[in-house]
């Protein structure tokens, strides 16, 4: 029953119209890969222009955060535009703005790098608070997934379900003590959300960490922005002792937000990471016959007395 009752609201806020930050708010932090500081502003944006990243060191150049803008590689983290117009780590941040209903801001920064913050998307969730969310007049349209749809690589494996609303279910395996085997399975609506996956941080191994900076990766990560696993366990403190399934779930809501809309359906993930993430992404987008557009207004909206949310809503 209380899974049910999640879903419904979770359906409810999905189409409920579209919303924009009420005020501009500002922070910096350090790119984990460059080590640079960087300062970012959060502003916000009319109706249907979506969530644009804008590089102010370029002379205020845009880059969209949708699909058609994804890097050629998504692997440690994942990356926007081309050329020398690019912005990257953008997972953690889209996460954030896509589970707290934002659906159009400008993300002003003036690195290439989205700050790591503390490794998780929780700073975002109270940089988003403090600027306050202010409802638009246009509608949101949410994607609804009308037939399975999956990709595998290798024995990585990606799907969508119909579903009446969002639900995740994220399964990681590893070749270390504590990682062989983690599986989470949540309904998500924005408080789950806040409590149960933005406080979960990202991860890495110890004997990694010198080999990635000999190529100039991970120059600004530390105990303080990741969970450091050594040979035997972890070496700082976890927040969960799931933490890590939970920062994958976070991850592919980050990475998913990149189709732009919310999603009706059910994701589940076996191994997954950026890669497999972003390239599903583009396969929903090309599996056009697989999902529609709905919002409040549709007659055949599932689980949920449109005309009463409507009213709700406008009221």
């Amino acid at each position: 029953m209380a899974g049910s009752l999640l879903s419904k609201v979770a359906v409810e806020l999905m189409f409920s119209p579209q919303r924009t930050l009420r005020r501009t708010v500002n922070c910096a932090g350090i790119g984990v890969h460059s080590g640079r500081k960087v300062k970012i502003s959060l502003v916000p944006a009319p109706a249907d222009s979506g969530i644009r990243f804008r590089r102010m060191d370029l002379g205020g150049v845009e880059i969209p955060a949708v699909v058609s803008e994804l890097g050629n590689r998504q692997q440690l983290q994942t990356g926007l535009g081309s050329g020398e117009a690019t912005v990257e780590t953008v997972e953690h941040l889209l996460a954030a703005l896509r589970a707290m209903g934002v659906d159009n801001a400008c993300v002003e920064l003036n690195h290439r790098e989205v700050p790591i913050m503390d490794g998780s998307s929780a700073p975002w969730v109270y940089l988003i608070q403090d600027a306050g969310v202010k409802t638009l007049s246009a509608t949101r349209k949410a994607i609804r997934v009308d037939r399975p749809m999956q990709l595998a690589h290798g024995d990585k494996r990606i799907a969508l379900y119909p579903y009446q609303g969002f639900k995740v279910s994220y399964t990681i395996s590893f070749d270390h003590p504590l990682l062989r085997h983690q599986h989470k399975s949540m309904d998500l609506d924005e408080q789950v959300f806040i409590d149960e996956i933005a406080p979960a941080r990202t991860f890495g191994f110890l004997k990694e960490v010198e080999f990635l900076r000999q190529r100039g990766q991970a120059m600004g990560g530390s105990f303080d922005n990741s969970i450091v696993l050594g040979e035997t366990g972890v070496l700082n403190p976890l927040r969960f002792e799931d933490e890590f399934v939970r920062h994958k779930i976070l991850d592919a809501i980050g990475d998913m937000a990149l189709l732009g809309h919310p999603i009706q359906g059910h994701l589940v993930v076996h191994r997954g990471g950026h890669a497999l993430h972003t390239a599903f992404a583009r396969e929903v987008l090309a599996q056009r016959d697989a999902w529609q557009f709905v919002d409040a207004s549709t007659p055949e909206f599932v689980g949920v007395d449109a005309a009463a949310v409507a009213v709700r809503h406008a009221s």
